[in-house]
């Protein structure tokens, strides 16, 4: 696995966070050295949710109308159903996520996570993953879904629920290390290319 030391990356949650899928990944990109920063839409702790009711909290380290991407090596976004659809409807949210998608700086999205996405016009032509009830959205916004552990198109990585945790921050941390990834809008990526092809054989 590639070294991340010093990398700083930015985990954008808001209350209803996927407790294992924020504080798990979190602390697996600190044991690779990385620095990670908590980012949410306001000061003070935001709330998990675990086994079908609210956990832990965190405490928030920056507010997201004040934070850039270009202070940040990657972006992580955790799921939990409550969690990105408080961040999709939020201006400062959806801008700084946007910040990271034309920057071409990996992005790693798990479970609901890619629901944020659908925002930023990233996932036309990508080939992605996520929990099956946001699919139908992905696949609205231009994405091609796939049902796998993991997937990676142009720094996008993206995976389905929190038993895909070790497959998806390795992979991450993988892109991490590679830094900015040139990125197509508008038109089908390469991975989306052969999928395509292979589908119709």
């Amino acid at each position: 696995m590639h070294s991340i030391r010093g990398k700083r990356i930015a985990i954008l949650a808001a209350d209803g966070f996927e407790h294992s899928e924020l504080l798990k990944t979190k602390e697996i990109l600190e044991d690779h050295e990385a620095i990670t920063e908590v980012i949410s839409l306001k000061p003070g702790k935001i709330k998990s949710w675990k086994d079908k009711n609210w956990g832990e909290e965190i405490e928030v380290e920056s507010v997201v109308s004040q934070v850039q991407a270009e202070d940040y090596d990657a972006l992580l976004l955790p799921g939990g159903v409550i969690n990105p659809d408080i961040l999709r409807m939020n201006e400062a949210a959806v801008h700084f996520v946007s910040q990271f998608v034309e920057s071409g700086k990996p992005i790693g999205a798990i479970c609901h996570g890619p629901w944020t996405l659908v925002e930023t016009n990233i996932l036309e032509g990508r080939v992605v993953t996520s929990w099956p009830s946001i699919k139908t959205d992905l696949i609205n916004a231009g994405a091609k879904w796939v049902d796998q552990e993991v997937v990676c198109d142009q720094g996008l990585v993206t995976s389905r629920k929190p038993a895909d945790i070790p497959a998806f921050t390795r992979k991450f941390i993988d892109e991490i290390a590679e830094g900015v990834h040139r990125r197509t809008f508008g038109e089908m990526s390469p991975k989306a290319e052969q999928l395509h092809r292979s589908e119709n054989h």
